[in-house]
């Protein structure tokens, strides 16, 4: 089978290079020489590409890998001169003696000439080829939950360094941390439109590791259901300006890039990644050049998009490739703000539709629409509730408070991000998010206070007897308030100590961690992912918990509580090793309490003891 594969794979390449080699307007790179010279064609301004002058220098062997070369020239003229190499110029395509050798891609960091990197186009076309067989984005490789829900970063403490982009920014390129002795793929420009310049910085950092130079403040909105405009032989010509709409709607982010190659309604694009994740379905879009800022850091193009003309559906390592007419399907979400001024603002936007990048998109585009009303120092409540819907399953339920002093905001989207993130990376195929819709309430007082201690009017009791439990909490001006909880004995309860334990969600959750319930079961589908995930405890309510000692099992999530010794070794077995957790306590009963008048934290336990 490995043989088979292998044979496959070659006459791919092989059928690729014929297809390449037979193309009289098509260089091999393998007849490139120091010294020729040719031109390329970009957009500086508006949408019609210009010319530059390209000399070669040289052929640059093995990279980006053993099999690859790319070839080092110097550019000049047009507007070169004064901007360098500039963001956004990626897939710029490079003629010599008539025939298209490829796009300017790569680039040196603080270089004071114009000395790119350009990539072979045949390297961009044999890419995609390969990449037609390639397994889809979604795959049925099972995760535990907790790592699913742990998909996007929390912040330890308010003001902490977050790092919003998770994991995968660190493998990013930094071009300041070479001092410009390498050669890196040049940054794609993404302008955030709805989006002011303090947000940015945010997630600023990070992006720029990912080879994206973030642009605030430009372009307006746009229809979040922009209808596709058909095509015609001068749409994304060679050297025009082509943007991947991320969002579009009330918020537009945009990446901008520069076609290199158009052969029918197949489009290539940028000579290198854009963030390099395979498989995609992203709008791609006509675009206008504002004008290319030069920029002693990083000059870089200002570019808003045009009509929607296709979709992006490959991002690979040397290429981004699209085809004309088709339309990929988005992610609508409503945003509504109550302002701490009682006065409501809805914003209307959808979002591509990418595991990795949905969740971070979403994020940003909410922290802008509460900083566009509220304050971003201080004290602050935020309340969020909503749903995310899925084609075919329940709903997914939204609901979190934070108060805190700074950063309420950046918490509070973290409570719609981490389940979308989980549902999106779940690896179960055909999901379908058929729309979000989440409201934030905020308000300038930090309402919030401690529980500090529990009461019960006895601390003996027969089963069936009513008690009272008594929780005692303490706001942050020293105010004192009680929660008074009635509560029932079960019939069924075991002689002995049983725990009392009141506290608000994340602090039951913790200890429910502790005591190893639910820790890591894998989801077998969608619908118990997302069971589980309405299952969570909220951090913004109260939850009355009675445990017992007993021999127990979590299996599927679920507690069975009081199985014999024979039931234990027979899920201990081989037959069924991994499938269950072992539990010294056990829940008898449990209830989320009404809710409160303010946020309470924390979590207390008392004890008492059941008589005949």
């Amino acid at each position: 089978m490995i043989k088979r594969c292998c044979l496959l794979f070659g006459l791919m390449i092989a059928i690729s290079g014929i297809a390449y080699a037979s193309d009289p307007n098509l260089m091999n790179p393998a007849d490139v020489r120091a010294g020729m010279k040719g031109f390329g064609m970009t957009v500086f301004q508006g949408s019609k590409p210009e010319r530059f002058e390209v000399e070669i220098l040289g052929v640059l062997d093995g990279f980006a890998n053993p099999k690859q070369k790319i070839v080092i020239a110097k550019l000049s003229g047009g507007q070169v001169d004064k901007t360098g190499v500039f963001a956004g110029m990626s897939g710029s395509p490079v003629y010599i003696d008539g025939k298209l050798l490829g796009a300017v891609a790569y680039a040196f960091p603080f270089a004071k000439e114009p000395i790119a990197g350009i990539q072979p186009i045949q390297n961009m076309i044999s890419v995609v080829e390969q990449g037609t067989e390639q397994t889809p984005v979604n795959s049925n490789t099972p995760s535990s939950f907790n790592t699913l829900m742990g998909y996007a970063v929390t912040p330890s403490s308010p003001g902490a360094n977050v790092n919003p982009l998770g994991a995968r920014a660190v493998s990013g390129v930094n071009a300041f941390n070479n001092n410009g002795q390498a050669i890196i793929p040049i940054a794609t420009p993404v302008t955030f439109s709805g989006v002011p310049q303090s947000v940015i910085e945010m997630f600023g950092d990070d992006l720029r590791k990912l080879g994206i130079q973030p642009v605030a403040g430009l372009g307006g909105s746009s229809s979040a259901s922009s209808a596709m405009v058909k095509y015609d032989d001068t749409t994304l010509a060679p050297g025009s300006s082509v943007n991947v709409q991320l969002v579009r709607g009330d918020f537009n982010f945009d990446a901008a890039g520069t076609v290199t190659y158009r052969d029918g309604e197949r489009i290539y694009a940028f000579g290198h990644p854009f963030l390099a994740s395979g498989s995609t379905a992203w709008p791609m879009s006509e675009s206008s050049v504002i004008t290319v800022v030069a920029n002693l850091n990083n000059s870089f193009k200002l570019a808003v998009g045009g009509n929607l003309v296709g979709s992006i559906n490959q991002d690979r390592s040397t290429t981004v490739f699209g085809k004309l007419g088709e339309q990929p399907k988005m992610i609508p979400m409503r945003l509504n703000v109550r302002t701490s001024r009682n006065k409501v603002e809805t914003y209307n936007y959808e979002m591509i539709n990418d595991p990795f990048l949905t969740p971070i998109l979403m994020r940003i585009a909410m922290i802008a629409a509460i900083g566009a009303t509220e304050r971003q120092l201080g004290q602050q409540t935020v309340k969020v509730n909503g749903r995310i819907a899925i084609k075919g399953q329940p709903e997914v339920l939204l609901d979190s408070t934070f108060a805190l002093p700074s950063n309420a905001a950046l918490f509070a989207t973290l409570g719609v991000e981490k389940p979308l993130a989980a549902l999106l990376n779940s690896g179960f195929e055909g999901i379908d998010v058929q729309n979000i819709e989440v409201n934030i309430t905020s308000s300038d007082v930090r309402s919030n206070g401690t529980l500090s201690r529990l009461w019960v009017d006895k601390i003996e009791a027969q089963r069936g007897d009513k008690i009272e439990i008594q929780a005692f909490a303490r706001k942050d001006n020293g105010a004192e308030f009680v929660e008074r909880i009635p509560f029932e004995i079960p019939h069924d309860a075991p002689l002995g100590q049983l725990m009392i334990l009141v506290g608000d969600g994340a602090s039951i959750a913790q200890a429910e961690a502790r005591a190893g319930i639910g820790a890591d079961f894998v989801p077998k589908d969608l619908g118990q992912l997302i069971r589980a995930i309405n299952k969570i405890k909220r951090n913004n309510k109260l939850y009355l918990k009675v445990l017992r000692s007993d021999n127990g099992a979590i299996v599927g999530n679920e507690e069975m509580p009081g199985l014999p010794p024979s039931v234990l070794m027979t899920l201990n077995s081989e037959r069924t090793s991994g499938g269950y957790t072992p539990l010294s306590v056990m829940t008898v009963a449990e209830r989320e309490l009404p809710p409160s008048q303010f946020l309470i934290t924390g979590q207390e336990v008392i004890l008492i003891n059941i008589v005949k």
